[in-house]
């Protein structure tokens, strides 16, 4: 949203020449600049001071006084001075929407100060390269940053760059949707910023205090936050940060379906927005008088608005506001019934919410939260070891020079002693060290693998997940099918009885030829149309029950499994179901199973759906190319398993129709199916590729000749199986099913 990219631009407006502020007023600083040319430091120090006063009014003439301020740093090898106007050009820069110079800048400042060792601007740089990131709505890359500057400024024990530091990471709960603990924190920085007199921390922590009271539809006290800080950037003389405030009033009372007060706000913040030639606030204020207008049930400028809005935050990567625009046209068009622009920008808003929100997001801030916590112990680790260092090396000065006191006065044989005690304790040093060393290495071995076991079950569990929601929706639509279907098939029987004895009592009436064969003309139709809706009704019926078979769900418990016995298992469960159906159906099998294979840790539910669903479509070809051929064809069935290098293969092939190269290119792909209508759903393939791939992180391949073979490959990855079961893969065994 529109306001959390206003949070951290806000958060670091002072942090450029905190000091220089306090030289004199912006037009003493222009008349002492005028008349006092000489290139030292004081001079220095005046244009950066001008600058900062610049930043809030008169952006461009800012931008060219900051550059003027590095070449003299320069020029004077003033290596802070040039780290200092590094950062307040990208404070600038940024300020104009481009970011791409302003990160540029901020990475300069960032190793010019690191290379100098000085940790307070380090710390500065992290945070306005933070700043950038956190305004490009990058919640990711924004806590990073912060997590490398918060040590730096904590050493520097600068308290102001620690709690703006601070701010970042709460900010980042917000960004992420947590907003339970975005709040206290963000209370604490208002809290702290007051303590402090800190104005842009105040302002920072009251915008997102009001992006979070929104999110929450608690429309009161955001509105109260979002006035204070207009009250407080007033004060200040801050026309961007005023035009903010503006815009996020705009929103809350678009949400609050007040169009008046809405537009009145939008219409202020746009007076400031051009004063100011604000290009960073231009989307969000598009945005919001777009919503504003969609209010007052003007389409026409809704759509240009939100068009415009969505251009500008594209051209930015400003996710939220690209977002909010994405929603506000897909509903805008959709209020028109133009459905297919608004389906387009429905999918393009899912994708931003994906973005910004998405589980991923939300797994790599705790990662690089515990990775925050991991670095600062490891450093109170190097601490204490560099301590112990230091007073083992001052006891064995103490004990060298008692040493050479006692070889002194005990003679040759004392030295001779104490020089094998020198040897020996070096040794046994080395010796725990290098145990040790061994220590570290097998505990970073075993959390690596337990990361990887974390990583695999993750994945497992969102599919898992993705097939119940797809089970439970298949099997509600097959429950609500089969009644109705059930009395279409009953009915139509009962049909077929009425029929036969309304012709038997037609029989026994007195009719004429003509009526007589009339009536028995009717009979036939009417017994050859119940015919027919019995015969469909059934078709309907096997269709639901394949839906309901679809749907079943299962434990999704990984256990180690024997392939083998899981593949025959399966071939008997389908080739009988496919009997039930087809009587006269029959096959010859081959199998080829190794006997050394491996037992892996797989849902065994799953991988028999898989195969399940390979078998009944291996069924289906042969049937097909039997009708076509006749009795000459034989059909054939072949089941291999196999270890590789690197996986456990599992290989299904048939010699029947084949596929064409179109059909094997979507063959995988939901709801795709050659079959005739009626006789298949599409979604098996599509299961079970993504209960393989997905949830087991293997490969589901396909290799065909039309009209010749169809060979299914089945992949699972060795990770799977227990180490001490890995064998080098053996040549296969052939045995007849």
């Amino acid at each position: 949203m529109r306001s959390l990219l206003l949070v951290l631009l806000l958060s670091l407006l002072a942090t450029a020449l905190p000091a220089f502020s306090q030289l004199a007023g912006p037009d003493s600083l222009r008349q002492l600049l005028r008349t006092q040319r000489r290139p030292d430091t004081l001079r220095l120090q005046r244009l950066q001071a001008l600058a900062q006063f610049l930043k809030t009014t008169d952006a461009p003439q800012a931008i060219q006084v900051s550059h003027e301020a590095l070449q003299l740093a320069r020029a004077l090898a003033d290596s802070v001075g040039q780290g200092e106007a590094l950062l307040a050009l990208s404070n600038l820069y940024r300020r104009q929407n481009q970011f791409t110079v302003a990160h540029r800048y901020a990475r300069q400042g960032q190793a010019l100060f690191a290379r100098l060792r000085h940790n307070q601007g380090e710390s500065r740089a992290w945070l306005e390269l933070s700043t950038l990131a956190m305004v490009q709505t990058s919640p990711i890359e924004a806590l990073a940053a912060a997590l490398r500057g918060l040590p730096l400024a904590e050493r520097a024990h600068d308290l102001q760059t620690q709690n703006r530091l601070k701010l970042v990471i709460g900010t980042t709960y917000f960004q992420t949707g947590n907003y339970d603990e975005a709040l206290p924190a963000l209370k604490a920085t208002l809290r702290i910023g007051r303590q402090l007199g800190d104005h842009q921390m105040v302002l920072t922590a009251l915008s997102t205090l009001g992006d979070s009271y929104q999110m929450l539809n608690d429309w009161p006290r955001a509105l109260r936050c979002y006035q204070q800080g207009l009250r407080l950037n007033q004060q200040q003389g801050d026309q961007q940060g005023e035009a903010g405030s503006e815009i996020s009033l705009a929103e809350v009372y678009s949400r609050l379906g007040n169009s008046v007060e809405a537009l009145a706000h939008g219409q202020r913040a746009r007076e400031l927005v051009r004063t100011h030639h604000d290009g960073y606030n231009l989307s969000a204020l598009q945005l919001a008088l777009a919503r504003a207008y969609q209010l007052e049930q003007k389409p026409d400028s809704t759509l240009a608005l939100a068009h415009s809005a969505l251009a500008l935050s594209q051209q930015s990567n400003s996710n939220g506001i690209s977002r909010g625009a994405a929603r506000l046209l897909a509903e805008t068009y959709a209020s028109q019934r133009k459905f297919g622009r608004a389906y387009h920008f429905r999918t393009l808003q899912m994708a931003y919410d994906d973005t910004l929100s998405g589980e991923d997001t939300q797994r790599r801030t705790s990662a690089l939260r515990y990775g925050y916590e991991l670095d600062k112990r490891r450093n109170q680790i190097v601490l204490l070891t560099r301590t112990r260092q230091l007073q083992t090396q001052k006891a064995e000065r103490q004990r060298q020079g008692l040493h050479a006191l006692l070889v002194g006065l005990g003679g040759v044989l004392l030295l001779a002693a104490l020089l094998l005690r020198n040897i020996y304790l070096k040794q046994a040093s080395n010796r725990r060290l290098k145990e040790k060393n061994q220590q570290i290495a097998a505990q970073r071995d075993h959390l690596d693998q337990t990361l990887t076991e974390l990583q695999a079950t993750q994945a497992q569990l969102v599919q898992h997940e993705k097939l119940a929601s797809l089970g439970e929706l298949t099997a509600g639509v097959a429950h609500e099918m089969q009644n109705p279907l059930n009395f279409i098939n009953n009915f139509s029987d009962l049909s077929m009885e009425l029929l036969d004895e309304l012709a038997a009592e037609l029989e026994k009436e007195p009719l004429s030829a003509a009526g007589r064969a009339l009536s028995a003309e009717l009979l036939a139709e009417l017994r050859e149309d119940q015919v027919r809706i019995n015969q469909h009704g059934h078709r309907a019926a096997r269709i639901v029950r394949s839906m309901l078979e679809h749907s079943r769900a299962s434990s999704g418990q990984a256990q180690e499994t024997d392939l083998n016995n899981l593949v025959e298992e399966c071939l008997h469960r389908a080739y009988q179901s496919w009997l039930t159906e087809h009587p006269g159906f029959s096959a010859q099998f081959t199998l080829h199973l190794s006997p050394h294979l491996p037992r892996l840790r797989v849902v065994p539910q799953d991988v028999c759906r898989v195969l399940l669903n390979l078998l009944a479509n291996v069924f289906y070809a042969l049937h097909e190319k039997q009708q076509q051929r006749g009795p000459a064809f034989q059909p054939e069935v072949c089941l291999r398993t196999q270890q590789t290098a690197t996986a456990v293969r599992i290989t299904v092939r048939d010699n029947g129709t084949g596929m064409s190269a179109a059909v094997r290119k979507h063959v995988f792909e939901p709801f795709f199916t050659t079959k005739p209508t009626g006789e298949g759903t599409g979604l098996g393939l599509s299961l079970s590729y993504d209960i393989v791939t997905k949830g087991h992180r293997g490969t589901l391949s396909v290799e065909s000749q039309e009209g010749e073979y169809t060979e299914f490959v089945v992949s699972l990855p060795l990770t799977l199986a227990h180490p001490a079961e890995l064998l080098p893969p053996p040549q296969p065994v052939a045995t007849a099913a």
